[in-house]
């Protein structure tokens, strides 16, 4: 991760003196929170909000993720936003062009947790080329670690949004997203079929029933593979769950 120190230093643009005006500083702000708690609505309705105010505007999304559409921002209830779909945010601008780049006033970012190269491209954008970014993004994967760089973007940020979700087992917030499948790898992009938000409590209960699930499986001497043992767990836990 670089540093931004570089890209707050005085340039000849900025020197009293100058016959060229400073450029305006951008802002930075972030929207996190667990799946289903309406972050990709947040993002739109305020990118839609700066378009209405007549600014200039982008959206941008992680090309791995084409679980409703290919070029397009799109939110779980179906609402859509035209975007740039990209493999990383070092390409955008050349991607945009020089041109297009120069007049963009605002940058949105969605799944921002998926770019590797998240923190040196809201530095740049922000600091040094005047951009607002507004990003939205996991703060926590499945296990409740940080996923992806998006927590080291709050040092950066102006305003930080922490959103809620509705526990799918009994209705309270929901802070965290539990994983409904035995995957175990960070990256697993899906919807509905293999998360659920849920509050703290059947968080923890959930983690317990897929632990007591596999000692039982293993005390009867059932020979299956590892992959199998862990699919019954997760569905026995979801199961549980939802039965509550």
């Amino acid at each position: 991760m670089a540093s931004c120190k570089s890209s707050i230093a005085l340039n000849s643009t900025d020197r009293v003196g100058s016959s060229h005006p400073p450029r305006v500083s951008g802002e930075i702000h972030v929207i996190i929170g667990p799946m289903f708690a309406g972050k990709t609505t947040s993002l739109l309705r305020r990118i839609r909000s700066e378009r209405n105010n007549g600014r200039n505007v982008a959206m941008i999304k992680s090309s791995k993720d084409t679980r409703y559409a290919i070029d397009s921002v799109v939110t779980h209830d179906g609402v859509k936003f035209p975007c740039w779909a990209l493999p990383d945010l070092t390409s955008f601008r050349h991607n945009v062009g020089e041109d297009a780049y120069e007049k963009l006033d605002v940058v949105g970012i969605d799944e921002a947790q998926f770019f590797e190269d998240l923190y040196d491209f809201c530095c740049k954008a922000a600091d040094t080329d005047g951009k607002t970014v507004i990003l939205s993004g996991l703060d926590g994967d499945y296990l409740r670690r940080s996923f992806g760089s998006v927590l080291d973007i709050i040092p950066l940020a102006d305003t930080v949004t922490k959103l809620t979700a509705r526990c799918e087992v009994c209705g309270k917030k929901a802070f965290f997203t539990f994983r409904k499948t035995a995957a175990t790898q960070t990256e697993l992009i899906g919807g509905a079929d293999l998360y659920m938000p849920v509050c703290r409590q059947h968080y923890v209960n959930g983690q317990t029933v897929v632990q007591t699930s596999r000692i039982v499986l293993e005390s009867t001497n059932v020979h299956h593979q590892t992959t199998q043992f862990s699919s019954l767990e997760a569905a026995t836990a979801a199961a549980v769950l939802q039965s509550q």
